[in-house]
């Protein structure tokens, strides 16, 4: 069986078209359940799933809340609740395409050794992308992940994306949960704890696959594009480095220190390529995005 497992927070806009994109897909219902994880929304994220479960009756659906404040928290809730070998979590604001269930369901049963995978996550704007937008903050601010129509194992280093991953139950036994000192928490940025755990996973050995035909698409709001969230972002991509590795060692804080010196040389070397297109303003968004990175690992 598969654990589609969502973990929200004040999603009530997007949480029943991402519930009914999972019910439409073209696998037998009997054989997947919906896990919904409620982290304390103060919206009407309730009544939807009430919505969906009047609509939607012959689908097993699990709602339980999570008092504890953190995605990471609600994740493992879901694990916990969960009944599935094989559990994929969704984010609460996108939708997944009709083979989703069926190419998680087939690939793990053909390829016993893969213990996660992952598939593309593709933008859909509520609004036009900004003119800042370049290959490197897109994949930053919209989650995009796109490797190409081939399955392959991810390369060393790289892991599915948070919202649109799938793992064997056993993963949990072996490396253990996530890691609730890190991962969103109300209105926090912070995160990492999909890293954390896809570095844990990678130090034992365990392979991870990219799918091209399991999609998530995930909705960009206007709210997203403003420089405050992006500012939010990019600095708690700072602190997130500094908790995850300083709980690890402080040589793999002096270490990921090492490398954030070496980045900034190739956010230099992007800025000027970028200057000499005419296009300042991608440019300028990488520093400051460099920028609010250092001050996070720094503790500013």
């Amino acid at each position: 069986m598969i654990s589609v497992i969502l973990c929200t927070y004040n999603r009530d806009k997007y949480i029943y078209n991402v519930l009914r994109s999972v019910a439409e897909n073209d696998y037998p219902r009997e054989r997947y359940e919906i896990v919904l994880v409620n982290n304390n929304s103060t919206d009407n994220t309730e009544a939807e799933c009430r919505r969906f479960q009047a609509d939607y009756p012959d689908i097993r659906f699990l709602y339980c809340v999570e008092t504890n404040q953190g995605l990471s928290h609600a994740r493992n809730r879901g694990i916990r609740e969960s009944h599935g070998d094989l559990l994929a979590y969704v984010d609460d604001d996108a939708t997944v395409n009709k083979e989703y269930l069926r190419t998680y369901a087939d690939f793990f049963e053909k390829t016993p050794e893969a213990v996660a995978a992952g598939g593309p996550i593709m933008p859909v704007y509520e609004t036009e992308e900004p003119a800042w937008m370049s290959h490197y903050t897109r994949q930053l601010i919209t989650g995009k992940l796109y490797l190409g129509e081939k399955q392959k194992q991810f390369a060393h280093g790289a892991y599915p994306g948070g919202g649109n991953s799938c793992y064997r139950r056993s993963v949990f036994d072996a490396v253990g949960l996530f890691n609730v000192e890190l991962g969103r928490k109300g209105g926090s940025l912070i995160g990492a704890e999909e890293k954390d755990l896809y570095d844990k996973m990678t130090t034992r050995g365990m392979k991870f696959y990219y799918l091209p035909t399991a999609i998530l698409y995930h909705i960009i709001p206007a709210s997203k594009l403003t420089q405050d969230y992006f500012d939010r972002l990019t600095h708690g991509i700072g602190v997130s480095e500094r908790y995850r590795t300083q709980q690890i060692s402080r040589s793999k804080y002096r270490n990921r220190l090492f490398k954030e010196a070496i980045k900034w040389g190739g956010t230099l070397a992007l800025w000027c390529k970028f200057a000499l297109q005419g296009e300042t303003a991608k440019g300028n968004k990488l520093v400051a995005f460099r920028r609010n990175v250092t001050r996070g690992l720094l503790g500013k």
